[in-house]
């Protein structure tokens, strides 16, 4: 467990009040989606991954952020590149069939591309600087509704705990061979998932229990808003000033 959560070390951008850091990330992926062209996404996705790797990111890390938005984009810059436009920038025959690329579909879908880019990696980076409670409670701040809250801490405290057990099952099945075949090991996948529900459902219960027997009313203590820093919030608005100025150009 300690492997997904030891990147939030000390740092200075970890240690701004999550809540500043949500409402800058929330208003710079706002700048992002609304620009206009494709230099603002591109120029905000840059400096968000340099920002990551000088906190020590491996870039393995950063390609699995960026592996399904990335075949997302793919996909976009395609069909807009066959489907949209009507200035030909290239065309192939195969099978007797001619297919033709428009200029102003890859123009299109590249600047769709550069605004899911940029937003993958503001979200990116705020969840590198940020604890996972620390934004859940940042959340609670604005008002998001406190059962989606508390579901989804419970899920993430214990989604570890079932990667676990899961890993336990796997092992004991590769060992005794149960993916030797194709379908052996749909069967060893099988049982795995259908254990994997058992358990889950089967702590949900015990985990309730426990909690109930000590207390818990709904409200989590690690919640609880400290009031805001001024320096934190003046060094967040000359940030969003700087990048409404590059996104105004």
């Amino acid at each position: 467990m300690h492997q997904h959560l030891d990147h939030n070390g000390a740092c200075f951008l970890s240690l701004i009040d999550g809540r500043v850091k949500l409402l800058t990330a929330l208003a710079l992926l706002v700048m992002v989606l609304s620009a206009g062209g494709w230099l603002f996404p591109l120029v905000t996705a840059g400096l968000c991954i340099t920002v990551c790797r000088m906190r020590g990111v491996p870039i393995k890390t950063l390609l699995l952020r960026f592996a399904e938005p990335g075949f997302i984009i793919l996909m976009i810059v395609l069909l807009k590149l066959f489907f949209t436009g009507k200035s030909p920038l290239f065309t192939i025959h195969l099978a007797g069939l001619e297919i033709s690329g428009y200029r102003e579909g890859l123009s299109e879908g590249l600047a769709i591309g550069s605004r899911i880019t940029g937003g993958v990696a503001v979200m990116a980076t705020l969840v590198v600087f940020t604890p996972f409670t620390e934004l859940m409670a940042a959340l609670a701040w604005l008002r998001v509704p406190r059962v989606f809250i508390d579901i989804t801490i419970f899920a993430w405290r214990y989604l570890f705990l079932l990667f676990d057990d899961a890993k336990v099952i796997y092992s004991a099945q590769k060992n005794r061979l149960g993916y030797s075949g194709y379908r052996k090991g749909l069967r060893s996948f099988g049982t795995l998932t259908g254990t994997l529900v058992i358990k889950a459902f089967d702590s949900s219960q015990s985990i309730t229990t426990a909690m109930v027997q000590r207390g818990y009313d709904g409200t989590m203590p690690m919640l609880k808003q400290k009031p805001f820093r001024s320096v934190e919030v003046a060094a967040g608005c000359a940030f969003l000033m700087c990048m409404g100025m590059l996104w105004s150009i």
